[in-house]
């Protein structure tokens, strides 16, 4: 029987208003479409792909008027909400802090979808996507981290890298090794 897979991403819906957000959205982009690619993958084999995101503190909002909020503000927002619109078949739920573990209904929807083996991609690798696979692991979930699919400031992706691995946190796997491991 081979193990269950589900695809997080991690946070790429934002409105780079944060301190770092200019420099990093350019990242965040291409990262998009890497996740695009992901996406697609797993909704060819019938994988649950979950959107995990930051509510931007508005605790009114909903994740569809998130994503609208996100095209409607242009730039880099708007080409990640344009790459990765959500269909009516993906999973999401809003998060208040770095894990989309911490607070959130994440835990309760894998059990019910059976899910052994995580497959993360998002932003930051160096804080919520980081974060995320510490908590996976502490959860006994194989974890994987699609590094192409991750976005962080240059000098902040390797020492995030490194530490998943060393860790033994996550596994970091290229986008090609991710997809062939689905069919494993």
């Amino acid at each position: 029987m081979s193990t269950k897979s589900a695809l997080i991403i991690i946070d790429l819906f934002s409105l780079f208003d944060f301190p770092e957000g200019r420099a990093l959205g350019p990242a965040a982009v291409r990262a998009a479409y890497e996740a695009a690619t992901l996406i697609a993958a797993f909704d060819e084999r019938d994988l649950p792909v979950i959107f995990a995101n930051d509510n931007f503190g508005d605790w009114k909002r909903d994740f569809p008027g998130l994503v609208e909020a996100c095209r409607q503000r242009g730039g880099h927002a708007a080409d990640i909400a344009e790459r990765l619109t959500p269909q009516p078949r993906h999973y999401f739920i809003l998060k208040p802090k770095h894990s989309a573990f911490l607070a959130t209904p994440l835990p309760v929807l894998l059990a019910k979808l059976g899910v052994q083996r995580l497959v993360l991609a998002g932003m930051a690798l160096d804080s919520c996507v980081l974060a995320t696979a510490l908590d996976a692991n502490s959860r006994e979930y194989e974890t994987v981290v699609a590094w192409e699919a991750t976005a962080a400031l240059p000098d902040r992706q390797k020492p995030a890298l490194q530490l998943l691995q060393r860790s033994g946190a996550a596994k970091v796997l290229g986008m090609r090794e991710v997809i062939a491991l689905l069919d494993a």
